[in-house]
């Protein structure tokens, strides 16, 4: 069994990957476009071809760290040697200088190029430390423990960095909003490069103890080879489970990178929220929901196993995302200076995340379980390859959301001079219609495939007992 200060260190970890997801979900998309002037349909495209290869470079990490050997271990380099440079990417990605943003073409370059090097970072750092989850512990419960603890840490920094930086970085001041002044998105850089460093060095630092598969027989880093790779990534598709996972996935990720796309943007502009009301709808709703599913998941895991708790976690999805907006539409909540809208966002964001965290809890503890019918059934251990073929179909499905949400802005014709008050009551209802339009259907595609999901308790202990049984005569 692992001891409290291993989880917690191990989970400081995911928040290095939350890092990105912050700056894509909340700022990016608002900063090239109505800072910066770039469009809407060119900056999304721009995001989403970096999100591809980010895709892309997933299983080729899983599986060169798979293959890896060092006196480190399988995982420890990799997160080691990408933590500086991720840094410093995120300072060039929110530091365009002005000759760069007098000009559209430069701009749009500048936008990929220090896109590609953050997911490029991003992904060297956290599909190795996600792989590393499977061989810190392999019982069933624990395993889901250990999975709260990185996504509850990464749900925490990817809304509390933002909520931080609306409070001390974009507040208004003499009457300016500050999520409109360039300048400040160079702190906002900043300030994420430091906790990319101070994160990435405590999850090391905390973990290196637990170095997997430590090889001091003959150090090999190469990059494995195309057939190896692919042949890999074959592999995982050939578990039936594993492939029922990847087809409720991928209407999972399209639901929230889409809705997420747009989130900010109907914050500040349907609720005209400022950025310190921005900060609570941010900061509350994951302390709630983080300390809720770090309380609950213990309860509600003795009560159901991981698919069950992964069909009532989409449910609650479902069912929150028919109310706000749609009472919103319908004229049916406050005026937007009542206490009580913040509230109701307030509420509505907590339920959010709270199923939204015990789903990808559960999704990701499942995967870990298959990992061992895997080694049963194959032989070897291929955590990365799993870990990151999960990854890449979750982003290769959430490319739709950049590529949605850009469209979206050019569609409805939300333009780079409309600020919090002054926008046409048809282009706030059509982003409310936008949010729906693509996140209640594909939620409903993921339930439909989730109750296709069948991997008991039962099973896993037979798997690990006929492991065990295996290794006592090998």
């Amino acid at each position: 069994m692992l001891n409290a200060r291993t989880k917690i260190f191990y989970g400081i970890g995911g928040g290095v990957y939350a890092i990105k997801e912050a700056a894509y979900a909340i700022f990016i998309l608002l900063f090239y476009t109505q800072v910066l002037g770039l469009s809407g349909s060119l900056t999304g495209f721009i995001i989403a071809v970096s999100l591809m290869w980010d895709a892309v470079s997933d299983p080729l990490v899983g599986s060169w760290s798979d293959r890896l050997r060092s006196r480190y271990g399988r995982r420890h380099p990799f997160m080691v040697y990408s933590t500086l440079p991720l840094a410093i990417g995120f300072v060039g990605l929110f530091s365009p200088p002005d000759l760069v943003v007098q000009s559209t073409t430069l701009l749009a370059s500048w936008l990929l190029f220090w896109s590609l090097w953050v997911r490029t970072f991003v992904t060297t750092f956290s599909i190795p430390h996600l792989a590393l989850s499977a061989e810190l512990t392999n019982d069933y419960h624990e395993r889901s423990q250990l999975m709260a603890t990185r996504l509850g840490f990464m749900f925490l920094v990817t809304l509390l960095l933002p909520a931080a930086g609306f409070v001390f970085i974009f507040s208004i001041e003499e009457n300016i909003d500050g999520r409109f002044i360039a300048e400040n998105y160079i702190w906002y850089g900043l300030l994420s490069a430091l906790v990319v460093l101070l994160l990435g060095t405590m999850t090391v630092m905390g973990t290196r103890h637990h170095t997997s598969r430590p090889d001091t027989g003959g150090e090999k880093y190469a990059l494995p080879h195309l057939r190896d790779y692919i042949g890999d990534v074959v592999q995982t598709f050939r578990n039936k489970a594993f492939r029922t996972i990847i087809s409720y996935e991928v209407a999972a990720a399209i639901s929230w990178g889409s809705s997420a796309a747009l989130n900010v943007l109907v914050g500040t502009y349907v609720f005209e929220f400022s950025a310190d009301e921005m900060a609570v709808t941010l900061a509350v709703p994951s302390l709630v929901a983080v300390l809720l599913v770090w309380i609950l998941l213990g309860p509600l895991s003795r009560r159901w196993q991981k698919p069950q708790l992964l069909r009532i976690s989409l449910w609650g999805m479902f069912l929150n995302a028919l109310w706000l907006l749609p009472l919103k539409l319908a004229d049916m909540l406050p005026s937007n200076d009542s206490p009580a809208v913040l509230l109701l966002n307030v509420l509505h964001l907590t339920l959010f995340m709270f199923f939204f965290l015990l789903r990808i809890t559960n999704s990701m503890s499942i995967v870990a379980d298959i990992t061992d019918q895997h080694e049963l059934e194959h032989g070897g251990r291929s955590e990365g390859g799993f870990f990151s073929v999960m990854n890449f179909i979750a982003k290769l499905s959430s490319l739709v959301g950049p590529l949605y949400g850009g469209f979206v802005l050019d569609v409805i014709g939300l333009n780079q001079q409309d600020l919090p008050g002054q926008v046409a009551e048809p282009v706030l209802a059509g982003l409310m219609y936008a949010v729906m339009l693509i996140a209640v259907p594909t939620l409903a595609i993921a339930l439909f495939y989730a109750y296709k999901i069948q991997f008991s308790k039962e099973q896993v202990d037979d798997i690990q007992a006929t492991l065990r049984e295996r290794d006592l005569f090998t």
